[in-house]
């Protein structure tokens, strides 16, 4: 169905061209021979009749060949007015060459020469007509405001800048605007034009330019600018009050065919991040994952969806993503399917529960995991607050089953992936997570397999963060709601939480915790304001923030480690490990006993003995 309807869109576009080539073709000949005065061709003769049918073949020929029928364009450049020049030339050439071989006779040179110019400027202008008039619109050298397109100041006159102009003058549905000018910091492109529209200052005249020309939105097209520089940019923007787009940050690996349906897109709280992402040593991880078999538990979640992505540069022989949610992992699955099996990974889902010890014995009966990445939990501060017993079933004996399934049946790594929250915790949720990081010393002392942890700060865009709850409120008009004014978190991106713990694996020697250096601590106020000031609107006018007060169990501020866990730098500068003392066997032992025991008690009980059992855990009870 696909290609049948691939092929009629084909004939639909490019018969036209066809048909002008062909026209072009006896045309430029019949103005060529009148033109030169070339009176000894008989223009009616089966010479010249046969000539035609040979060079108009040979010109759609040779067209196809240089794409000139299957190009988009609509977004014509530079790059294919020189294809057209020498399209045209080599068929000129080809056509000229069979001329000779098949005929007796032949036309003058100076028709062919004459013949050829006419060509190149009709079949030019037919392509080029559709990339001046696409979408109705004609060229905008002024920047003048189109009906209902918005007045658009590009940042970055570069590759990327020029992109967001070309497309918008074509009339492009995934990058809309009228562009008025640019702004870009190299000295040398001020008062230049690119695609008519003009170089007009610096980046520290975004404010001033947006008033002077009556600017509606601004796109930010400098992927390659460091985190410190895009920060400095997004600053001056939100300074103007009006919308703020940018573009995807690996627009320069989209193949050229298909830039024309790249969008602009909403800029995101993690581009305001004023530190570089950590980035992964496919090198140093490549050791422990190329050629095995990875177990991923919670793979349909956020973090464990994006470490699975991550994963498949590795190149382990089998990935396994098992998960008590079906959805998640089918469209992850169907997402990743065809790249993992162009690089010879098989992809494997397992529904079920880390609770249900049978399910997890079969998995690890079939197949046979050599590495373990521990993404299942519950992880809603508010939620299990009041359902500790849920929270400790499946967090602290959900970990501890997979935990015993992977010494037993001889795992290479066991990777916890554990929460800042568990440091210091003043809630369930913490406090089971900090229970976790215990059975992970607790079997690093006592197995052959490398067990290790990894804490994570509040990560970006992730299934229940703040971020995707401000943008639904700002989206259904506010308000946006918050717990305190003065609440800070560190943030990391879903790539960075997925590259930490990919990363600690190659680098655990056992017992271990890792840290990601987060930088500072992020105020939660500043950014639900930031949010509404990049959407081009305005705190407390358009949109209110509204103070709610802080939830059980929440903290105003998050640790990274406790005051005995100091930090040991490790290979990689942006990872730090903590090696502090870890539980004895035995007093691990008693605290999972004491839990499991506490169960059936009430809500109060439990966090009792949780507390018994993580002695820096400060309860909240009701």
């Amino acid at each position: 169905m696909n290609s049948t309807r691939n092929i009629k869109r084909f004939i639909v576009r490019s018969l036209p061209l066809v048909i002008i080539d062909i026209a072009a073709t006896v045309v430029s000949f019949l103005i060529a021979a009148w033109g030169t005065r070339a009176g000894e061709i008989d223009l009616a003769s089966p010479f010249f009749i046969g000539q035609m049918v040979l060079l108009a073949a040979v010109n759609v020929i040779v067209f196809g060949i240089f794409r000139m029928y299957n190009s988009l364009w609509e977004y014509a450049s530079v790059d294919d007015a020189a294809r057209i020049v020498v399209a045209t030339v080599v068929a000129s050439v080809v056509g000229d060459v069979l001329g000779a071989l098949l005929f007796d006779e032949r036309m003058p040179f100076r028709v062919y020469i004459c013949a050829w110019a006419i060509l190149l400027i009709i079949c030019g202008m037919a392509r080029f007509s559709i990339r001046v008039n696409s979408k109705g619109r004609s060229w905008s050298f002024l920047g003048v405001k189109a009906p209902g397109e918005a007045r658009t100041l590009v940042v970055g006159a570069g590759e990327s800048g020029s992109l967001v102009v070309s497309r918008m003058l074509a009339g492009s549905d995934e990058i809309v605007g009228c562009p008025v000018g640019y702004v870009d910091d190299d000295g040398r492109k001020i008062g230049r034009r690119i695609h008519g529209v003009k170089v007009l200052g610096s980046c520290a005249d975004i404010p001033r330019l947006c008033k002077q020309f009556s600017v509606d939105q601004i796109v930010v097209a400098i992927p390659s600018g460091t985190q410190r520089q895009k920060r400095h940019v997004y600053d001056l923007c939100m300074e103007t009050g009006r919308k703020v787009l940018t573009l995807p940050e690996k627009v320069k690996d989209i193949p050229e065919e298909q830039l024309g349906r790249v969008p602009i897109r909403d800029v995101e709280v993690s581009d305001l991040l004023a530190r570089e992402e950590v980035a992964l040593d496919e090198g140093l991880v490549g050791t422990y994952l190329k050629g095995a078999v990875v177990l991923v538990t919670g793979g349909g979640g956020s973090i464990g969806s994006e470490l699975v992505r991550q994963l498949l540069p590795a190149k382990p022989a089998k990935i396994v993503l098992f998960d008590i949610y079906e959805n998640t992992v089918y469209e992850l699955y169907h997402e990743i399917s065809g790249a993992a099996r162009d690089a010879g990974i098989e992809i494997v889902t397992e529904i079920g529960s880390i609770t249900h010890l049978p399910a997890l014995e079969e998995v690890f009966e079939r197949h046979r995991p050599q590495v373990v990445f521990h993404a299942a939990a519950h992880k809603h501060v508010p939620l299990m607050e009041s359902n500790p017993r849920e929270a400790i079933e499946n967090n602290v004996f959900g970990t501890l089953n997979v935990a015993r399934m992977a010494d037993e049946r001889g795992c290479s790594h066991f990777i916890l992936i554990s929460t800042d929250k568990a440091v210091n915790p003043a809630n369930v949720m913490g406090a089971t997570k900090r229970m976790c990081e215990m059975i992970v010393q607790y079997y690093a002392q006592r197995s052959q397999t490398v067990f290790a942890s990894v804490r994570f700060g509040n990560v970006l865009g992730s299934h229940g963060s703040v971020i995707p709850l401000f943008k639904r409120q700002l989206k259904a008009g506010g308000p946006i709601t918050l717990t305190h004014q003065d609440i800070t978190r560190y943030f990391m991106t879903i790539p960075e939480a997925a590259r930490l713990v990919i990363t600690a694996g190659a680098l655990a020697e056992g017992g271990e915790i890792f840290v990601l250096d987060m930088g500072e601590p992020v105020r939660i106020y500043d950014l639900a304001e930031n949010l509404i000031r990049l959407s081009g609107l305005t705190v407390g006018e358009d949109i209110e923030i509204r103070v709610t007060g802080l939830r059980p169990g929440e903290k105003l501020y998050e640790e990274l480690n406790m005051d005995d866990e100091p930090t040991v730098p490790t290979a990689n500068g942006a990872i730090t490990v903590i090696k502090g003392v870890r539980p004895e066997v035995a007093s691990v032992e008693e605290r999972l006993a004491k839990l499991e025991a506490a169960l059936p008690q009430e809500r109060d009980d439990i966090k009792r003995v949780l507390k018994e059992a993580v002695p820096t855990y400060t309860p909240e009870f009701q």
